[in-house]
């Protein structure tokens, strides 16, 4: 079997396997923040940032929910990771954004947070400054799901079919996710450009 051919296999078996109900779970928490006047933050490193700043896009114009990523703001993310690390870039970056109980944080990562192993530290110590703030936490990530599934309120946990692919796989799903969800008749309130331009064939 080719790679790409063994690559799209596993990606068939993992839409089979995933959490459609945690995905469900996430969009009534999206639409509940949203009635309330909450704000979104999302946070990822690596391919998962660029994920953040992609789907900021999409919740703020397609869904009407107020929504962030620190990775869009390089002057501060830099500032805060050389003038006070790297480890609690995210938490401060919550903390300036005086971020309360009415908003939630949006976790893409692929191993979820480890502070054990010091792996995405940074996310570990957002979850800590989130959920002591009172906020709701989602996330998509892989394996199992690290602190972000640990303390999350609904987290997919993108299966693993090959070990060897976990990162992207799971990279790859955060963006399915999101586009799920941005797409789901609770949270979509306007439509997207190339839908609307396209004319149904007539019959």
């Amino acid at each position: 079997m080719s790679h790409a051919k063994l690559y799209f296999a596993e990606a068939a078996q993992i839409t089979e396997r995933i959490d459609y109900e945690m995905i469900e779970r996430i969009a009534e928490g999206l639409a509940a923040l949203r009635d309330r006047g909450g704000r979104l933050f999302l946070l990822g490193v690596g391919g998962s940032a660029a994920n953040c700043s992609h789907a900021v896009n999409d919740f703020r114009k397609l869904c009407g929910i107020e929504a962030y990523t620190p990775v869009d703001n390089v002057s501060e993310l830099t500032a805060r990771t050389n003038d006070e690390g790297w480890d609690t870039v995210f938490a401060g970056w919550l903390k300036g954004s005086r971020a309360d109980k009415d908003d939630a944080v949006f976790i893409f990562s692929v191993g979820g947070g480890d502070a054990a192993k010091n792996i995405s530290a940074n996310l570990v110590r957002a979850l800590d400054e989130a959920k002591g703030r009172g906020m709701k936490v989602f996330g998509v990530v892989g394996r199992q799901g690290g602190y972000t599934k640990k303390v999350g309120d609904a987290v997919v946990v993108v299966p693993t079919i090959n070990a060897a692919y976990v990162t992207p796989h799971t990279e790859a799903f955060q963006a399915v996710v999101w586009h799920c969800l941005v797409s789901h008749p609770k949270l979509q309130i306007v439509g997207t450009k190339w839908e609307s331009t396209v004319k149904a064939s007539p019959v």
